[in-house]
């Protein structure tokens, strides 16, 4: 059965999943700031040890309280979980070769997976005008990809397996919101964080399979943990706290609204990447990219624009059931 909402709570959702998209910018470019120094997945565990005290200290508590961790549909939690631990492994991986604006912008085609995966899987509806919109969103992608230039990265492929990863964890989110809180969503999202990046850290974390590389994403991944600085412990703090409160409001956002309507409101992150990739590293998209940019952009804000002229509903009329 489809999960349903009514106008008041998908308002809500739309709200939460627009707070959340700033947020996750703004963590973002927290750990851009970190790639030049420390491995991946050790920024990531951190973030996460912070992200999940967080989640259980405050979260919880306020979203039915510690029972409701309890779940009966673990395996659905943990495929999430490995969707978005794959999703922003893959982001981060590529946003440390990659300017802000032009990751961000790569991984926006996200929302227009996630427009897609809602047909099959949640079986929502979707309009012709919906799918040319989605269609013109990967041209931008290619565009902003540049295949066959010489300035082409294999960093660029990154953010767009990262965003097909997220897309399949936003529809799990909203098949999830049918029985489970916000709260429980965010704390396995961050447990499967911890279990993944510290499996990672005994693997690789002494170092020696960065040994010879140079590329800064591989680097990134691959380079020997080491203890932080105190001036960089506060700066993983603040990306823990990020973590938290965007993984809340995400995953609220998609148990209120459905997928195909709350995706594209994911697009206010754009403005913020490309003005703090300005004023903290001094990064612009040139014509080429800003020309994928809009396409992407301007194709998801379309597809919603669209389904709401033709007098498709925002949302069902009946509310989701709530989580325990």
């Amino acid at each position: 059965m489809k999960p349903q909402t009514s106008a008041s709570s998908g308002t809500v959702g739309i709200m939460c999943v627009t707070a959340a998209a700033a947020t996750f910018t703004t963590a973002d470019m927290v750990m851009k700031s970190l790639s030049g120094q420390y491995a991946l997945h050790e920024v990531v565990l951190f973030r996460s040890l912070i992200a999940i005290t967080i989640v259980l200290a405050v979260f919880v508590p306020l979203g039915g309280g510690y029972r409701a961790l309890n779940s009966k549909r673990m395996p659905l939690h943990f495929l999430r979980g490995f969707c978005v631990v794959f999703a922003n492994m893959s982001y981060f991986f590529g946003l440390a070769s990659l300017a802000l604006a032009d990751a961000t912008a790569i991984f926006f085609v996200a929302p227009l997976f996630i427009t897609a995966l809602s047909v099959p899987i949640l079986g929502e509806k979707v309009g012709a005008r919906r799918w040319v919109a989605v269609s013109v969103g990967l041209i931008g992608v290619v565009i902003m990809v540049r295949p066959g230039s010489d300035s082409i990265k294999l960093a660029a492929f990154a953010p767009i397996l990262a965003a097909f990863a997220y897309a399949s964890m936003q529809i799990l989110s909203r098949k999830l919101g049918v029985t489970e809180s916000a709260s429980t969503l965010a704390f396995y999202i961050q447990l499967t964080f911890i279990i993944v990046s510290g499996a990672v850290g005994l693997v690789a974390g002494h170092g020696r399979f960065a040994e010879g590389i140079d590329d800064p994403s591989m680097q990134f991944l691959l380079r020997a943990w080491i203890w932080p600085a105190p001036s960089d412990f506060i700066i993983i703090l603040t990306a823990g706290f990020l973590s938290a409160v965007g993984g809340f409001l995400m995953s609220q956002g998609y148990r209120l609204a459905e997928a195909a309507t709350a995706a594209p409101f994911e697009y206010v992150a754009m403005p913020i990447a490309v003005l703090l990739g300005y004023f903290v590293w001094g990064e612009l998209p040139d014509l080429t990219a800003w020309i994928g940019i809009l396409l992407i952009v301007g194709s998801g804000l379309y597809a919603f624009w669209r389904e709401n002229v033709r007098g498709q509903p925002v949302v069902s009329k009946q509310p989701i059931q709530k989580g325990r």
